[in-house]
């Protein structure tokens, strides 16, 4: 699918090589977090007088891994389901009449390029219903921009209601999530009066291609999106919560609920390994660095390769639709 879509494209535009701290800067990113992380597991090693390699071969070793299996499976195959409902849903609205049986290859086979960056995926869709369906490209890269836009609401309203039912429990950094949501929603407002016009009227920033979702988008829309995301996050807080136990660190639902949309930011900064999330779960559980590192590289990595390997299955349609014959 990669190499489709990478032949498509450069038929049209030119590439352009980005800078080199561009490129280099997720990997330092990674490298630093993972040496962090290392840091973190001798010090954790060294108190059982062991080597921070023997002490994570330990970790790895306990976990049932035949349970976690059985959670881990189900569920990505159930996120992506409600992925590719959600994406849809959405190309219905403000593009073209796609039935969701067709959206389940793109999205799929997209998945192979989210090992790098879920952005490129997204706009691997837009490419591919371009060609496909002939949308215009940048507003079908509309309807992916308002998937993610509408992704971090519904992230943050979760974590809001995870924190405000179990206050008491979440580190004092996590008490600057309602005020996050109080300056999230007058953003949200002043961006709905903005693309109904009743904000600078005259601007003509709004009628670009890639705001094209935006101006059509009623209010009520976003709210459909984040409702129709939600089973995949509360989904998730129960199997990574039972998973989490398999690595010997007990944590409540309410306290994981608090927690995921947090660390799912963190998943989706761009780089290898998602070494960013991995981070976050230490620094939440300080005293389990080696178990959570394990767990944080087991649970994002399984994640996006399982994903990956579903891809795989509708590789053969999505190339057979983007260049029929």
């Amino acid at each position: 699918m990669s190499d489709t879509l990478d032949e498509r494209a450069s038929a049209k535009t030119p590439r352009s090589k980005a800078p080199l701290w561009q490129r280099m800067l997720p990997w330092l990113i990674t490298a630093a977090c993972f040496a962090y992380l290392y840091s973190r597991i001798d010090a954790q090693a060294a108190r059982q007088d062991e080597t921070a390699a023997t002490f994570l071969i330990a970790v790895f070793a306990k976990v049932s891994w035949g349970k976690w299996l059985t959670l881990m499976i189900p569920y990505s195959a159930l996120f992506f389901l409600i992925d590719s409902l959600v994406v849809w849903r959405v190309v219905n609205w403000f593009n073209t009449d796609v039935r969701y049986v067709d959206i389940l290859p793109i999205r799929g086979s997209t998945y192979i390029l989210s090992i790098v960056n879920e952005q490129v995926g997204k706009g691997a869709m837009a490419l591919y219903l371009n060609r496909r369906e002939g949308v215009p490209g940048w507003q079908v890269g509309s309807s992916m921009l308002f998937i993610m836009f509408c992704e971090f609401f519904y992230l943050l309203m979760w974590a809001l209601i995870g924190v405000s039912l179990g206050w008491d429990d979440f580190p004092a950094v996590f008490h600057a999530i309602p005020w996050i949501a109080v300056g999230a929603v007058a953003i949200f407002i002043v961006w709905i009066l903005y693309f109904r016009g009743a904000i600078a009227p005259t601007s003509a920033l709004r009628d670009r291609d890639v705001f094209h979702a935006f101006r059509r988008a009623a209010p009520w829309q976003y709210g459909v999106i984040i409702l129709l995301r939600s089973p995949a996050l509360l989904s998730a807080v129960v199997i990574y919560t039972l998973a989490l136990r398999l690595f010997g660190v007990e944590v409540g639902f309410l306290e994981m609920l608090g927690y995921l949309p947090v660390i799912f930011f963190g998943a989706a900064t761009p780089g290898p390994m998602r070494s960013v999330a991995i981070l976050l779960w230490v620094t939440l559980f300080p005293n389990n660095a080696a178990e959570m590192t394990a767990f944080g590289l087991v649970q994002h990595n399984f994640f996006i390769f399982f994903n990956a390997a579903i891809g795989l299955l509708f590789l053969r349609r999505a190339n057979r639709d983007l260049l029929p014959g």
